[in-house]
């Protein structure tokens, strides 16, 4: 917003009417609040608080890239192609789905709007910062300042993963905005203060009420927790994590969803399962072609189902027929698990026609698929706006976190075994597991398919490079190394920080 503003015209009109001085220069707008004033009232900050929730929603489509996170990771492990028309045809992902991507053929749109969520955090702590914040109380400052302080460690997961050397600021930039290249155990660093701070705080709530769906609550921060305890190995925190999923594991307000598959469906969003979701409407959603950022549904569904699917054929719709499930994931499920058709939608026995594309064997990833009613009521572009929420974090990862922390603590194995085989009874599953760590991680690629987990399990338990192989059918020919770790930063960036900024080895 602008805080004032000089126009030539009314100065001079105010020159023939006042005494000389220079208070006429700066002409006080008659319609908006300056900058620095409406942000001293605590609906307004609160007001900055949901827009710091805004770039969750961005990744699947903006900066004229289509980067949902999710399968941006998924795409460089195991269990889906990448699809398309072709190699060329959202040629960075391919490059990625390779371990091939150069600094001019990279995925940017995660880059962009992570360090978007992140300045956005840093604008509600600086605001909380004034005195004399109107309408506050101590409760609404430290609910809005714990909020902020989770999602901008859930901001720099994205850019820690992905990229991992990266600059990094805690507050807000000046001109020319060049921040210190960090290390990724620096970033780390910061990551688990802010998430410890936002709980030290205690005003997070336990479970979001229907109005607060999408809010950060305390269980949604011990999940981001664990994930980075975890991925970092770093295994001082390992036992302050169990615990943080031991408490949700005592909760009455956490449990598995009996039915695997509805947990995907519409009515299963924000069931008792779910700990956190990205969340998208399709009721009057307005995000359109040119209009990316506005609110309402997601591109996914069209993302990843076939191309010139029948309308309502199946209860889906068309797609582009990007990220097809491998053959070998569908038949990694023994045939009575029910998360096998939940995960996988086998089309080999349609006898209509639709555009198999690129690397399609007949399989598409029923979990965020285009239903037929899922873009219902939007009034722009149906294609980008269903109303598939994201599921970011469920109670059974809830369980396999806790029954890895317990192996690799020396705990009791007799709750890790119970927590595994919890997970393996909902899928229909009779015959139980030992808690080892190669069981745990396998249950976890069979519970997270699409999920966005599996790339980074792989590495994080150092099998990475003996799994993500050239496959037979000669689409990848690299072999993940460790020097692939992260992807290089986008050429753009490095040229815009003035020699400031290292890139990745590649």
């Amino acid at each position: 917003m602008k805080s004032s503003y000089k126009l030539l015209g009314i100065a001079l009109a105010a020159m023939a009417l006042t005494s000389c001085g220079d208070d006429f220069l700066t002409v006080e707008s008659p319609t908006q609040v300056p900058h620095e004033e409406y942000y001293k009232t605590m609906p307004h900050i609160e007001e900055a608080v949901v827009a710091a929730y805004d770039p969750l929603q961005w990744t699947d489509w903006s900066n004229d890239n289509y980067e949902p996170y999710l399968l941006m990771s998924d795409i460089m492990a195991d269990d889906l192609w990448v699809g398309g028309a072709d190699k060329n045809d959202n040629q960075n992902w391919h490059l990625m789905f390779n371990y091939e991507a150069s600094p001019l053929k990279v995925i940017k749109s995660i880059w962009i709007d992570g360090f978007s969520g992140i300045k956005r955090c840093n604008d509600v702590l600086g605001y909380l910062k004034v005195e004399d914040i109107e309408g506050a109380t101590d409760e609404r400052i430290a609910a809005a300042k714990a909020q902020v302080l989770v999602l901008r460690a859930f901001y720099a997961n994205w850019l820690w993963k992905f990229y991992g050397n990266v600059p990094y600021y805690s507050e807000n930039l000046t001109a020319p905005y060049i921040s210190k290249q960090i290390s990724a155990d620096e970033l780390y660093g910061f990551m688990v203060a802010d998430i410890e701070e936002a709980l030290n705080i205690k005003a997070l709530p336990w479970k979001a009420d229907a109005a607060s769906y999408g809010r950060v609550t305390t269980p949604m921060a011990y999940m981001l927790y664990t994930e980075i305890v975890m991925y970092q190995n770093d295994t001082e925190r390992y036992k302050k994590a169990l615990g943080f999923m031991e408490e949700i594991i005592a909760s009455p307000d956490y449990t598995l969803n009996p039915d695997y598959a509805a947990i995907f469906e519409e009515p299963g969003e924000w069931c008792s399962e779910s700990i956190f979701e990205i969340n998208y409407i399709s009721e009057n959603a307005s995000r359109d072609w040119g209009a990316p950022l506005l609110a309402g549904g997601t591109v996914l569904p069209t993302l990843i189902s076939p191309n010139n699917w029948p309308s309502g054929q199946d209860g889906h719709n068309t797609g582009w027929g990007f990220c097809p499930v491998r053959k070998s994931t569908y038949e990694m499920f023994s045939a009575d698990d029910t998360r096998r058709d939940a995960t996988c939608w086998d089309v080999r026995a349609f006898d209509g026609t639709y555009n198999k594309r690129y690397q399609d064997e007949g399989f598409f990833l029923q979990k965020y698929s285009a239903r037929a009613d899922g873009n219902a009521g939007q009034v722009a572009s149906g294609e980008l706006n269903y109303n598939n929420n994201w599921r970011i974090y469920r109670y059974s990862e809830t369980l396999l976190n806790a029954a890895e922390l317990i192996v690799n603590t020396g705990g009791d194995v007799a709750k890790a075994h119970r927590y595994l085989n919890d997970v393996r009874h909902r899928a229909g599953l009779q015959i139980e597991k030992q808690p080892t760590i190669d069981n745990i991680i396998d249950e976890r690629r069979l519970e997270f398919v699409g999920e966005g987990k599996r790339y980074w399990d792989l590495i994080r338990t150092g099998k990475a490079a003996a799994t993500l192989t050239p496959d037979e059918y000669g689409y990848r020919t690299n072999t993940w190394s460790p020097n692939k770790k992260y992807l290089p930063i986008p050429q753009s960036e490095i040229d815009k920080s003035n020699g400031t900024l290292t890139q990745n080895p590649y």
